[in-house]
């Protein structure tokens, strides 16, 4: 197997043309391997997603076994992607960080903002399920676009993936009790380009000015 590296000098383009250039790939180099200081610095950028109350609460798992890859594909109707991708990732969201040391979650804070904001997260999640599972998504779809963002800044690019069977792949990644899966997003070097942009709504259809 080959390993391809690229100097972060080649690729550390600017937002707004990693933004434009983000596709969703289908056809991954399955030779390339990514250089792990790649891998660590873009997810070392998604942990500063932003969380509601500075939670934390997406948890990824790095699939890295073969037969394991296999077996998602099966789950995920057997898109190529997922097996010839460099690096697959499940996003997943602990619905009950909130109660999980909340303290942690401050540590940097002084002891004022601490005993505010500590007791404002547990009234704000506590016995409110819907809300737990809502901000976890939200938190992932964050997550998310930091993470293609900074791939493609990077110089790879990536396909983001909610169509495969969520239980199925719960089961295969051991998922724990009151976690949720978000969607897939594999990583790795283009083969063949994205089909063109579908077409996007113009600005004036989906931005209103005060209200509806």
């Amino acid at each position: 197997m080959t390993l391809i590296t690229f100097s972060l000098q080649d690729f550390n383009m600017e937002l707004f043309t990693a933004i434009k250039e983000r596709r969703a790939i289908k056809h991954f180099d399955n030779q390339a391997i990514i250089p792990e200081t790649d891998f660590t610095q873009i997810m070392e950028s998604v942990l500063l997603s932003p969380t509601s109350y500075n939670i934390q609460h997406w948890r990824f798992v790095r699939v890295k076994e073969v037969h394991l890859k296999q077996l998602i594909k099966e789950a995920a109707w057997g898109q190529q992607q997922i097996e010839d991708a460099s690096e697959l990732i499940v996003l997943c969201a602990d619905t009950q960080a909130w109660s999980d040391r909340p303290e942690r979650y401050w540590a940097n804070a002084d002891e004022n903002t601490q005993n505010m904001l500590v007791p404002m997260l547990q009234d704000f999640y506590r016995d409110k399920p819907e809300m737990q599972r809502d901000e976890g998504m939200r938190s992932c779809g964050m997550a998310a676009q930091t993470l293609m963002l900074s791939a493609k800044a990077l110089g790879y690019d990536t396909c983001p993936m909610v169509g495969f069977e969520h239980d199925t792949v719960a089961e295969l990644v051991k998922l724990p009790k009151d976690h949720l899966v978000g969607m897939i997003i594999v990583i790795g070097k283009a083969v063949k380009t994205a089909h063109g942009r579908g077409g996007q709504l113009p600005l004036k259809e989906v931005l209103v000015d005060n209200t509806f």
